[in-house]
C-alpha cells in the first residue's frame, strides 16, 4: 500500500519533531516542508523533500494527502481553511485557534464541508491516557467524585529571555500549558461546566501569572482541583512522570493526576489503583485492594501521526476533533477570566 503523503507547515521546534516522526512512520511519508524562513531550507534538504514558501505554492506543485500545521497560533485558522478548500486533511497543532471566535469560524467550516481535521492534543493518543479512560469507563472506580491534578515545573530563565512575549499576559502557564491539562481532564472526567481560579506572579514579578490554583466542576457532578506553576521545583507534571519524552528526567514514583470515585481511585501515570473489594460495607476503616494497571508506554506523537494518516485516508474519525479543540480553548480562556476577575465562570453548553 502506498504511504499517505504528509506535508509539514512550519519548521520550528514542534515542526521539526513532526518532520522526524513522518520520516520514521511506517504508513506515512513526508512529501514537503512549507515555511518561508531561510532556515527551513536546511530542514527540507536534510529530510530530502521540496520546500515551499506557502501552502498555495505547495498545492499548485505537489500532491498531498494531509498537512500538519505547526505554525504560529495566529495563522492556524486561515491555513486550516486553505487546506479544507484544497480538500486535504489537516492536523492543527494546539491551540486550534488564537481565540474562541476564530475557533468557531473554523468549526463551522469543518462541519459544513465534513472536512477531515484533527487537533494536535497528542496526550489523547498516549496509551497511558487511553488505558486510564478504559478503567474509568469500565466503572472500576464507581461514580467519579473528584479529580486532583497538577502541572508544576520550573522553566529556566532563558525560556523567557528567548521569548520575551512569555513575560506578558497570554504568555503564562494558563494559556501555554493548561490547555494540555484541560484536554486530559475532559477525556477522563467529562465536560467542564464551571471554573474558579486564583493566580499569583509573586515569584518572578512578571505581568503574567506564574502560579495558579484552579477549581473545576464537571457536568456529571464531580469536582476538581488543579495546581499549575512554571516556577515550582516539583516533578508532579506529565513530562517528568509519564516517561514518554526522553528529553525530560523521569521520577517514576510521582503522579500528576488522581481520579477518585465511590469505589476506588486511580493515580496517573503510575496507574496505581486502590479500591474496595465490593460496594457493600465501604468505609475508611476498611482496607483497599491495591494493584497496578498494566500499560504499554509509547510515543504519543508517533501514534498521533499514524492516527492522522488514518484520518487522511478516511478510515477513522479524528480522536480530537475541532469541536474538542474549541472546547479546550473555551475552558482555558474561562480559567484566565476567572483568575483575573475572582469570579466563578460558567461555561456554555458545548
Amino acid at each position: 500500500m502506498a504511504k499517505t503523503r504528509i506535508a509539514v507547515a512550519g519548521a520550528g521546534l514542534i515542526g521539526r519533531t513532526h518532520i522526524g516522526i513522518a520520516l520514521r512512520s511506517p504508513t506515512c511519508a513526508l512529501c514537503a516542508v512549507v515555511d518561508p524562513a531561510p532556515a527551513a531550507r536546511e530542514e527540507a534538504q536534510r529530510a530530502g523533500v521540496p520546500l515551499y514558501p506557502t501552502l498555495d505554492a505547495m498545492f499548485a506543485a505537489a500532491e498531498v494527502d494531509g498537512v500538519v500545521l505547526a505554525t504560529p497560533n495566529q495563522v492556524h485558522v486561515e491555513q486550516a481553511l486553505r487546506c479544507i478548500d484544497a480538500g486535504v486533511a489537516v492536523l492543527v497543532e494546539k491551540p486550534v485557534a488564537p481565540t474562541v471566535a476564530e475557533g468557531e469560524r473554523l468549526l463551522a467550516a469543518v462541519e459544513a464541508k465534513r472536512a477531515r481535521a484533527l487537533v494536535g492534543h497528542h496526550r489523547a493518543h498516549s496509551p497511558i491516557m487511553v488505558r486510564a479512560k478504559q478503567v474509568i469507563d469500565e466503572g472500576r472506580l464507581g461514580r467519579i467524585v473528584a479529580a486532583m491534578g497538577s502541572a508544576v515545573f520550573l522553566k529556566p530563565d532563558h525560556y523567557f529571555d528567548d521569548g520575551p512575549w512569555r513575560r506578558e499576559p497570554g504568555g503564562g502557564p494558563i494559556l501555554i500549558n493548561m490547555i494540555h491539562e484541560v484536554n486530559s481532564l475532559r477525556m477522563l472526567c467529562g465536560e467542564i461546566v464551571a471554573v474558579q481560579a486564583i493566580a499569583s506572579r509573586a515569584v518572578r514579578g512578571f505581568p503574567v501569572e506564574d502560579t495558579v490554583a484552579i477549581s473545576l466542576r464537571f457536568a456529571g457532578g464531580a469536582l476538581g482541583t488543579f495546581m499549575l506553576s512554571d516556577t515550582a521545583a516539583c516533578a508532579r507534571n506529565w513530562e517528568q512522570t509519564s516517561r514518554e519524552n526522553p528529553a525530560y528526567p523521569t521520577y517514576a514514583d510521582e503522579d500528576c493526576y488522581v481520579i477518585a470515585g465511590t469505589v476506588g481511585s486511580l493515580s496517573i501515570p503510575t496507574m496505581r489503583v486502590k479500591r474496595y473489594a465490593s460496594e457493600e460495607g465501604r468505609s475508611w476503616w476498611k482496607p483497599y485492594e491495591t494493584g497496578v494497571v498494566d500499560v504499554v508506554r509509547e510515543d504519543p506523537l508517533a501514534l498521533q501521526m499514524e492516527h492522522f494518516g488514518a484520518v487522511a485516508r478516511g478510515e477513522v474519525a479524528p480522536r480530537v476533533s475541532v469541536r474538542d479543540g474549541l472546547a479546550n480553548l473555551r475552558v482555558t480562556e474561562a480559567i484566565a477570566q476567572a483568575a483575573s476577575t475572582g469570579r466563578v465562570v460558567e461555561l456554555p453548553g458545548l
